[in-house]
């Protein structure tokens, strides 16, 4: 399952070297608000990560999802707590959201097995 959070992340970041290099201010100023924004502020990290978790499910991007499924994995995010993020996306985002909620869990078992490989 690790394979699934490599390509993602490979990619990711092949792809973003690639249009960083161009120098396009503009791209450029837009990666580093978007990097501030996730910030520690009046909300934590944890939370903003959450929030755009749900944003990103409700406007069914795939690769935002895992991007934001990965960072709450870096903020210690419980799967209980992830299923109710994931409730909440599926209610604003109504059932349409649902066939990214699977690929979400997918890739949430797959974090979940590359930094708990024992089970324990």
């Amino acid at each position: 399952m690790n394979q699934i959070i490599d390509e993602f992340n490979d990619y990711r970041s092949r792809m973003n070297e690639v249009i960083l290099s161009k120098d396009n201010l503009v791209l450029k100023r837009l990666w580093n608000l978007d990097a501030n924004t996730y910030a520690p502020g009046a909300l934590d990290v944890k939370t903003k990560e959450l929030l755009g978790l749900v944003a990103s499910m409700v406007l069914r991007c795939d690769d935002c999802i895992k991007y934001h499924l990965g960072k709450a994995c870096e903020q210690k995010v419980t799967t209980e707590e992830l299923y109710e993020v994931f409730a909440v996306a599926n209610i604003v985002g109504g059932t349409i959201v649902i066939p990214h909620t699977r690929r979400a869990a997918e890739y949430w078992e797959a974090l979940q097995q590359q930094n708990n490989p024992s089970g324990s």
